[in-house]
């Protein structure tokens, strides 16, 4: 299992979120099945079955139980190419089926409320400007935010360059207000907040997100401080950082831009995976005929 996750982390190149979740699914796999006394190498459909039906039970969710069916079958599809294993018994099973939930997005109004909240006038406060601008300018995922570094900028075609899954890069073009705002952090609250640092160790200046203490700020120090931001804006709890990136597409989407370049900008490999967003702008208009029509009622 080690080999495997390894070999999902190193070859594939997948998510560090992607392969966290990979280990966790098998490891709990693993600790049915050694409960059981059962051996994980000659499971047998029907005891996958047992498996499904115990984590339904405990209250997963279809979506958790569908995401470690597929974990499993991943696993033992490497493992037959490794030659562990003669067959895939989870293949014989199909996964859940999922309702199609629609992406939440933020409001033009709750948008608002949320730059409102920012205190622009101190270091951090432009750091935190600058950080709600790249989401909702880039439609970046939160780990692209936080391994920017000062050379991804672009400034003479005001660009970004991301890393997305698999390490995939794309360049992302900032429109100008996001583009101030980056100026303004580099320039006057960055170097603010680099001098707050009390490392005894020289810190890597190059990293872009610093902390109010002067510490390099990771996925889950920018996740904190948007929800500290978003609390404060009283904006409901389920508003993340990945609904700036729904917003995102969205709003592109509305405003008139085609589907092939909003996937791109996202970075999806498959227009399937961006055409969800479609029915949530075609859900808008729908609201909007029913609000402005003369016979919308």
């Amino acid at each position: 299992m080690d080999d495997y996750i390894a070999y999902v982390a190193s070859v594939l190149c997948l998510s560090e979120n992607t392969v966290r979740a990979y280990g966790q699914h098998l490891h709990a796999f693993v600790d049915w099945c050694d409960v059981r006394s059962i051996d994980p190498l000659r499971v047998t459909v029907r005891q996958l079955r047992s498996y499904i039906g115990d984590m339904r039970s405990s209250g997963l969710s279809q979506r958790s139980v569908a995401a470690h069916l597929s974990s499993i079958r991943s696993f033992f599809r490497w493992m037959i190419v490794e030659g562990l294993i003669d067959s895939n018994p989870a293949e014989a099973l199909t996964s859940p089926k999922l309702p199609e939930a629609l992406p939440v997005t933020v409001s033009a109004r709750q948008m608002r409320a949320l730059f409102s909240v920012v205190e622009s006038g101190t270091p951090s406060g432009l750091r935190d400007a600058c950080m709600l601008e790249l989401f909702y300018a880039t439609g970046a995922r939160i780990s692209e935010l936080a391994s920017l570094r000062l050379d991804s900028f672009d400034w003479s075609s005001r660009c970004v360059r991301l890393f997305g899954k698999g390490s995939k890069e794309r360049i992302v073009p900032v429109h100008q207000r996001a583009a101030e705002a980056v100026h303004e952090y580099v320039q006057i609250g960055r170097p603010a907040l680099l001098s707050n640092s009390s490392h005894k160790r020289p810190l890597d200046t190059s990293s872009f997100f610093i902390s109010k203490k002067g510490r390099v700020m990771d996925s889950a120090a920018l996740r904190y401080r948007f929800k500290a931001l978003s609390r404060r804006a009283g904006l409901p709890s389920d508003i993340t950082p990945h609904t700036m990136r729904h917003t995102f597409a969205t709003d592109l989407l509305d405003g008139g831009a085609d589907l092939r370049s909003v996937q791109e900008l996202l970075g999806h490999a498959s227009l399937s995976t961006t055409q969800i967003y479609t029915h949530l702008s075609v859900d808008r208009m729908k609201g909007a005929l029913k609000q402005a029509h003369p016979r919308g009622e």
